[in-house]
């Protein structure tokens, strides 16, 4: 879940991986997504948006990328997966198949 730079909005990513985007505090959903566009987030924790679609790799699987965070600064966007893999991105990550910096978690939980 992650609210608008203004706790104007809400956005959340449901478990049939859809985003909806809510206004606060009526709770209607809004759809209109040239509005949508123009919210400006002050987290963002979706792996489910136009500004993500690059996280996903060729053969992923909707279930595999488990978590994403953007940086305070809005630059990088990290993310973590089912077979242990944190990846670095840039933000937005608009493209597709995009190449990311990889890192390996091991058991211990270093990087």
């Amino acid at each position: 879940m992650d609210f608008s730079a203004d706790s104007s909005y809400l956005q959340v990513s449901t478990g049939s991986y859809k985003r909806q985007v809510y206004e606060v505090p009526s709770g209607k959903q809004l759809v209109d997504q040239a509005l949508i566009d123009r919210i400006t987030w002050a987290t963002w924790t979706s792996v489910l948006a136009l500004e993500v679609v690059g996280i996903w790799s060729r053969h992923a699987e909707k279930a595999d990328v488990n978590c994403a965070c953007v940086s305070h600064s809005g630059i990088n966007l990290v993310t973590g997966d089912d077979f242990g893999m944190v990846k670095l991105f840039d933000f937005p990550c608009p493209e597709k198949f995009v190449r990311p910096c990889s890192y390996i978690v091991t058991s211990a939980g270093r990087v």
